[in-house]
Order: C-alpha cells, then sequence, then structure tokens
C-alpha cells in the first residue's frame, strides 16, 4: 500500500510540474527519493519494533502528508530564498516527524510504561498551555497567543500538550473507572453516583475557559473538552455525562461569546459572513473559501489551475481544505475524509482489542484528538461550526501539529502491536522490566498422571 500511495504523490507532482511549466519535469532523483525514502523508514521501523502493528495508519498518513506537500508547494514553488520557504519548511518538519515517530516506537515499549507518568504528563501539559502567555517568548499570531519564540525558533507547544493531557486522562479513568460508573452515594433509600468525581469535569471546564480567554484558542478548548467528555463516556456508558458535559461547555461558550471579543467574532462570521460589516473583513476569508470548492465542481481545476491563493488568507494553514476542493474537486476532498475515516477506524479497532483498560482510553483519546480536529476544521471551512483555526492534521502546514501529530501515531501503532495474539513476554524481557518470570501452570489431561482405576479428583 505504501508503494501505490508513493505512486500517487509523484503522480500529482508531475502534473503540476507539467500544469506550471507546461513541460514534463527533467530532475525526478530528488523527488522519488525523498518520497520513497520517507516511507521505507517508516516502514523498516515499524517492522523492526512494531511489527504486528495495524497496517492502515502509515499509509493513511503518507497520502495525506503527501496531498499536503503537493497543495503547499504549489502556491510556495521552490524559488528564491529557500531558508522561508514553506515547502521547504514541511519537508523538513516531515522529516522530524519521522525521526520521532521512530524514537517513540524505540522508546515506549510497552503501552503501560505511560500510565506511570500520569502525574508527571499533568504537571508538563499545564506548563506547556500556560507558557505562551510568559512575557517576552509567548508571540500573538492572528489573535491567538499560542506561540513561543526562542532564539528565532517558533514552536506551539499546546500541540504536545494535548497529547500529555490524552495519557493523563486514560489513566485516570482507567483507575477510577468504577467510582465513575457504580452509584456509591445515598440519598435516602435511593443509590446515586458520587458527585465527587464531577469534580474534574468542572475543573477541566475552568482550564478550557482560561484558554479561551488568556490565549484566544477556541479551537484547542472545544478539542479538549470533547475528548474528554467522550472519554467520561466510553469508561462508563453513561448518557448523563455528556449532557451534563455538554450543557456545561455550551454554558461557557455562551459566556465566552460575551466577554471574548475574540470569540465573539468568530459567532458572528459563523452565523451571517455576508453581513456588509463582515464580507470585506472577517467573513471575506470564509466567503472566498466557498467560491473556491465551488470552482472546483467533482473533478477539479486541476493543480496549478486554481486562484483560491490569491484570494483566500491563510490557504496553506486554516484553509487548506478550500485549495483541495478547487484544484482537485469533490474526489480530492473525498479522498481527505477518507482518509480520516480510515484512521479514525483503524484507531478505534486498535482500542477495542487493547489488552488493558489504559490501553484502551489512551487509543481512544488518541484516535479522538485526530477525528475531532480533522472534523472541526473541515466543519468550520464548509460552516457547520464555526471556524476554530485549529489544522488539518498532517496536511495543513505547521512543523508543532506534524511533528505531534507523528508522535501520536507512534503510540497508536505501540498499542497496537500489543493486541491479543501477540507472543508472550520471554524470560529476558520479563527479567528487563523487573518482573519475575513465572511459568503458565499447566493441567494434566483427563486420565494421565493417576493410576488406572484411581478415582478422578473432585
Amino acid at each position: 500500500m505504501l508503494a501505490m500511495v508513493d505512486a500517487i504523490v509523484l503522480a500529482l507532482w508531475w502534473t503540476l510540474r507539467v500544469s506550471v511549466t507546461n513541460h514534463a519535469p527533467t530532475s525526478w532523483m530528488p523527488m522519488v527519493l525523498s518520497v520513497v525514502g520517507a516511507s521505507l523508514i517508516l516502514h523498516g521501523a515499524t517492522r523492526w519494533l512494531a511489527p504486528r502493528a495495524n497496517p492502515v495508519f502509515l499509509p493513511v498518513i503518507t497520502l495525506l502528508n503527501g496531498i499536503g506537500f503537493i497543495v503547499i508547494l504549489r502556491w510556495w514553488p521552490l524559488s528564491g530564498a529557500l531558508g522561508h520557504n514553506r515547502a521547504v519548511l514541511q519537508a523538513v518538519w516531515t522529516a522530524v516527524g519521522i525521526v520521532l515517530y521512530v524514537a517513540t516506537l524505540l522508546f515506549v515499549r510497552r503501552s503501560r510504561d505511560l500510565d506511570r507518568l500520569r502525574s508527571t504528563a499533568l504537571l508538563l501539559a499545564i506548563v506547556l498551555m500556560l507558557s505562551p502567555l510568559i512575557p517576552g517568548i509567548g508571540e500573538n499570531v492572528n489573535g491567538a497567543r499560542l506561540w513561543l519564540n526562542i532564539g528565532g525558533f517558533s514552536v506551539q507547544p499546546i500541540e504536545f500538550a494535548k497529547i500529555l493531557l490524552c495519557l493523563f486522562f486514560a489513566s485516570y479513568f482507567a483507575e477510577n473507572r468504577d467510582i465513575l460508573s457504580i452509584p456509591t452515594a445515598r440519598i435516602g433509600n435511593r443509590l446515586v453516583l458520587d458527585p465527587r468525581p464531577l469534580l474534574p469535569i468542572v475543573a477541566v471546564w475552568g482550564l478550557a475557559m482560561v484558554v479561551i480567554g488568556g490565549e484566544n484558542d477556541i479551537g484547542f478548548a472545544l478539542l479538549v473538552f470533547s475528548v474528554f467528555i467522550a472519554l467520561l463516556w466510553v469508561t462508563t456508558g453513561r448518557a448523563t455525562y455528556l449532557v451534563f458535559g455538554f450543557g456545561l461547555f455550551a454554558a461557557g461558550a455562551y459566556v465566552a461569546t460575551h466577554l471574548f471579543p475574540h470569540v465573539s467574532a468568530r459567532v458572528s462570521v459563523w452565523l451571517n459572513p455576508w453581513s456588509p460589516n463582515l464580507i470585506q473583513g472577517s467573513g471575506r476569508q470564509l466567503v472566498q473559501g466557498w467560491f473556491s470548492l465551488s470552482a472546483g465542481g467533482v473533478a477539479g481545476t486541476g493543480l496549478g489551475q486554481g486562484l483560491s491563493g490569491r484570494y483566500v488568507t491563510d490557504i496553506t494553514t486554516d484553509m487548506i481544505f478550500s485549495s483541495i476542493g478547487e484544484e482537485l474537486g469533490l474526489i480530492g476532498a473525498s479522498v481527505i475524509v477518507i482518509c480520516f475515516v480510515l484512521y479514525v477506524g483503524a484507531g478505534l479497532r486498535t482500542a477495542q482489542r487493547a489488552r488493558s483498560a489504559y490501553s484502551r482510553l489512551a487509543a481512544t483519546a488518541m484516535t479522538l484528538i485526530v477525528g475531532l480536529q480533522a472534523f472541526f476544521i473541515m466543519a468550520g471551512v464548509t460552516r457547520l461550526l464555526p471556524l476554530t483555526g485549529v489544522e488539518l492534521p498532517f496536511v495543513a502546514y505547521g512543523g508543532s501539529t506534524l511533528m505531534a501529530n507523528y508522535i501520536l501515531t507512534g503510540i497508536l501503532m505501540r498499542i497496537s502491536d500489543e493486541e491479543p495474539g501477540v507472543p508472550p513476554l520471554t524470560e529476558r524481557e520479563r527479567q528487563a522490566a523487573g518482573t519475575a518470570f513465572t511459568p503458565r501452570a499447566t493441567t494434566p489431561r483427563r486420565g494421565l498422571g493417576r493410576r488406572r482405576g484411581a478415582a478422578a479428583p473432585r
């Protein structure tokens, strides 16, 4: 499948070059070596470190990453100062992401090892989330204070914080599953759910509001809170938590629209971008994105033939789905959607077959992070939801998002490699893990190991 994906990406690149230059590319080797080399590294590392992992993940993320790179290359051709070229930077971040994917598989040899780092994960996640608020190093971009600028190098720490929060949530819910789902508090003659376990919901809701107010990031707040409520529902199976949680978030969002101008502006654009006072301002981006999608039709205008980059701002980040819909049409946009459906399906299958409750919840959380993030941004571009500003995973330009998603996929691959059917640990592996090796007791078959005529054991 990886070979087929590489062929598709190279075909798209060839089409783009012919469309732009009116002749076939004369130098194939750099692009071929880059695409095939990246796939071989991913495949070789997976065969070495996680040979029984789900085979769906790698082709899907390779295709998404490849299509995203081609679209970025379309709007940032390789000319001029390459050091500031987004296509070159995206290629560099992809290489770093692949290295981090291999490192994740190399150092996370068992998913249960992550369960021991619950407190550390939470503390580090909080530090990363609040670090953009530090004066001097925090940077405000497009109204959201999400970046750290240290020595000319910018990074978005909140992308890594979401992974750590997923690990914390999974550990917390796995340990407190019974108290969250079984009624233990008595009111009169009836047993009801103890309200004390609901305090984490309130805490996470408050943290989401702090992030919205302090950093103007409605997308991250919505993403983290949605994952938290979904994990709570998966853990307990009680729809009451869903109703209570989303009701709490709706109340917070209503308050945020009246207190924070950034949130209010996003909602106003969502409700009526055609308003005279918005169409030439904050609503222009969304409306021009719709024109681009409509111009693509079913088959698209063709790579290199679209005009969305001239009118749509943030065409390689927030609005890259509009460029795909214009130049690759409904077919190309559907491919993107299908890829994320396959990713989510593989992730949920991994969660369903996980060996432990912690691994099951961790796989669910990682899958929801990718699936919900993709849904939020595509729904924002098509106006199903307010445009949140999160990036399309593996597709949009952004080093922090790309690196974090490769780490996230590495953890999913590790959990998938531990599915039932994997041979048990050897004595050496058990000793390395600090556990004593105890051979499994065997029961003799009936009629063996006793004298003829002796009574069978009761």
